[in-house]
């Protein structure tokens, strides 16, 4: 059984930091993965996508305050946001990929390169 679960959301004042995590289990680690991000009344944008060896690719929304990374030993990915805005505020996704690559549209939710969407972790950021 496939699974892909995040945690570690939860409430932050203006310019704190939080480290989520997402576990993948029930098919192989080996491909990119990616975060993504809903904010209330938009549309899921992609934030961050990591390749097998760990090169990453940022939007320019996070980059500087957001590191992505992750353990292929545990099935691991890692989200250390460092810095947030109340704009930050949103639920956060991780995604499977379905080939170990970050070209192309991967910050879109359509992007037919996605594999499985865990159920989100609730981030808010208070003024």
């Amino acid at each position: 059984q496939v699974q892909v679960v995040e945690s570690g959301g939860g409430l932050v004042s203006t310019g704190g930091s939080l480290r989520l995590s997402c576990v993948v289990s029930g098919l192989p680690f080996d491909n990119a993965m990616t975060w993504f991000r809903q904010r209330p009344g938009e549309e899921r944008e992609g934030i961050s996508c990591i390749r097998y060896s760990g090169d990453t690719y940022y939007q320019m929304s996070v980059r500087g305050r957001f590191t992505m990374s992750r353990d292929n030993a545990k099935n691991t990915l890692y989200l250390q946001m460092n810095n947030l805005q109340p704009e930050d505020t949103a639920m956060y996704f991780c995604a499977t990929r379905i080939h170990d690559s970050c070209s192309g549209y991967w910050f879109q939710s359509t992007d037919r390169s996605i594999g499985v969407w865990g159920q989100g972790t609730q981030v808010t950021v208070s003024t």
